[in-house]
């Protein structure tokens, strides 16, 4: 019998909450569900929330009866906001977070390099924010047993996965024992050690660092801006790199590097910490002030990934699917991004609205973000971490000339995660007008926030439906575009249309066929999409990526944008068009 942690997990700041577990005895057993979401850290969580939002039920399994422990994934990006925006949690993470922008490398004393990250008035989110993972996951699980399409399942442990052609048999192992239970579709979000690849003999592909760090999460008042700050070759800890940001409730995160050979056990050792903790406070000009342990781990750096999120009725996702280097904040953001491609395809094929073949779309593109995102991040870990004599040698060079010469300091960029474009999306249309637009974001792209009032942006607009953007001075939507879209709904495809008007903010007359009616009196928003005139339109698929763009959209354009973006083969005519 499965017998997870019933006391709470230690913390000078945080107050762990244990839930009861969920017992087979004391449930009625459904025989089968839709989908089933194994892991509640933060990927499952939004995965199910995303569910949710499209009106399918998830069953979440979590074998813990307690969020995380410590602080772990501390950063998250404008983008990851803006996916937590859509799930309603957006406004905790942001009354909780430290929002900043600017990241600093040192060596030998001098500052060579400064980042800074894009930002401007049309954002609403800032680049980057800093939030425990306990507090994000307490948020997600309050939403998660706020939505009634969720049922989350403490203490229930995955022991056996077997797959039928259109099933998922799952053994389940509880503090009372094992039951049976049986998915549509299975989605794997148990994280780095995920027991369901393993059951599965699933290998992850890439490369392994022989680098490791210390993280050591301590509460001291240090007078230093929210910026990240990273050591290099520093004289307590030579050769090696040192990363540090500040988390809310007094608490700072000090990453470390370890010289090799040195055994995890060893560096955990309280000696050891304290020791490096103190040199390295001793060397930004901080020695002597007290400090206090919460939490502290050892991770290697790893670039690996499944060449397929499919196998059969399992899906996988988030750290399940593959493993990122922290550098460049790349693992929890990439995961977020992940379940929100996953689960609007996802919730068409359960709702028997598309084919199951819509889901080896989502392989692809996130397959293909994962590699880019590992080659991105290998550059930054062989900076990091240098694996040979020879990028050793490179690394030092680069050190020795950024203290005289400034051309160098950019290849300190740690190459912040951002969200992948799908440039070659099996999804995007090959039939509308990309290739002539002159601004605004282009096939597969994330969509460009425009801030629409003082409190009020695009993308609050935005929902989980295919949303088509479209500018017109007319009264009306035309009517051969809403046959094609009143048609897509009549199929099970939520469709929204918001239309993009001159009008004052004050006086809007809704556009008759418009979901809603968006007052651009300046042409800001047309501007920034590069629209130029009345019938310029965007269709965005339900996680917000671009699909199709035109200058001028006529229902047959539309209705074959659809069918592609959907994953459905063919559409049926439409009358009017």
């Amino acid at each position: 019998m499965h017998q997870p942690h019933a006391e709470p997990r230690p913390s000078i700041y945080y107050q762990y909450q244990v839930f009861d577990a969920w017992l087979p005895s004391e449930h009625p057993q459904a025989q089968r569900h839709s989908v089933v979401i194994g892991g509640a850290g933060p990927i499952g969580l939004v995965a199910a929330l995303e569910l949710a939002r499209h009106g399918v039920k998830s069953v979440v399994l979590e074998s813990e009866r307690q969020v995380s422990e410590g602080s772990r994934a501390i950063v998250f990006t404008r983008r990851s906001m803006e996916i937590l925006q859509q799930v309603g949690v957006a406004d905790r993470v942001s009354a909780s977070g430290l929002p900043w922008r600017f990241g600093n490398s040192f060596y030998r004393g001098q500052r060579v390099f400064r980042m800074e990250a894009p930002h401007d008035p049309d954002d609403r989110f800032f680049p980057m924010i800093n939030l425990q993972q306990q507090y994000l996951e307490e948020y997600l699980v309050d939403a998660a047993m706020a939505s009634p399409l969720i049922e989350l399942r403490w203490g229930n442990r995955v022991l056996a996965v077997e797959q039928g052609e259109r099933t998922a048999r799952l053994e389940v192992d509880t503090p009372e024992g094992p039951y049976r239970l049986e998915a549509d579709w299975l989605v794997a979000a148990d994280g780095a050690r995920s027991a369901i690849r393993t059951l599965l003999g699933l290998k992850l592909e890439g490369a392994s660092y022989e680098g490791r760090f210390v993280i050591a999460d301590i509460r001291i008042d240090l007078p230093l801006p929210t910026e990240r700050l990273a050591f290099f070759d520093p004289e307590w800890n030579p050769g090696n790199t040192i990363l540090m940001h500040r988390e809310p409730h007094g608490i700072w995160r000090v990453d470390y590097q370890l010289p090799a050979n040195e055994t995890p056990e060893q560096a955990l050792a309280p000696e050891s910490l304290k020791n490096r903790i103190d040199a390295q406070l001793a060397m930004i000009g901080h020695a002597g002030v007290r400090w206090e342990m919460d939490w502290c781990s050892v991770y290697s750096a790893r670039t690996l990934t499944l060449p397929d999120y499919r196998a059969g009725r399992v899906l996988f996702t988030g750290d399940a699917a593959h493993l990122l280097p922290i550098f460049g904040v790349r693992g929890a953001n990439t995961g977020f991004q992940d379940a929100q491609a996953l689960a609007w395809r996802l919730a068409l094929v359960a709702r028997g609205v598309a084919p199951d073949a819509l889901l080896a779309s989502y392989s692809a593109e996130r397959v293909a973000a994962a590699r880019e995102i590992i080659d991105e991040a290998g550059k930054s870990t062989r900076f990091m971490t240098p694996p040979s004599r020879g990028f050793r040698l490179l690394r030092d060079a680069v050190l020795s000339l950024s203290l005289t010469q400034p051309f160098v300091g950019p290849l300190y960029h740690w190459r912040t995660s951002r969200p992948h474009e799908y440039t070659d999306s099996a999804l995007n249309s090959a039939g509308d007008d990309d290739a002539l637009f002159k601004a605004g974001p282009g096939h597969g792209a994330p969509p460009q926030n425009v801030r629409l009032a003082a409190d009020d942006h695009l993308l609050d607009h935005l929902d989980h439906a295919f949303t088509l953007l479209y500018v017109t001075d007319a009264e009306a939507i035309p009517e051969p575009l809403m046959a094609v879209v009143n048609d897509c709904r009549s199929r099970g495809l939520l469709v929204r249309v918001l239309a993009v008007t001159g009008q004052q903010p004050g006086a809007v007359q809704s556009v008759v066929g418009a979901d809603q009616t968006l007052p651009d009196a300046s042409g800001h928003l047309r501007q920034r999409y590069g629209l130029r005139g009345a019938g310029g339109a965007y269709l965005l698929r339900p996680d917000q990526h671009v699909c199709a763009r035109w200058m001028s959209l006529d229902a047959t354009r539309l209705r074959a944008a659809m069918g592609t973006a959907a994953g459905l083969t063919a559409t049926a005519p439409v009358t009017g068009a």
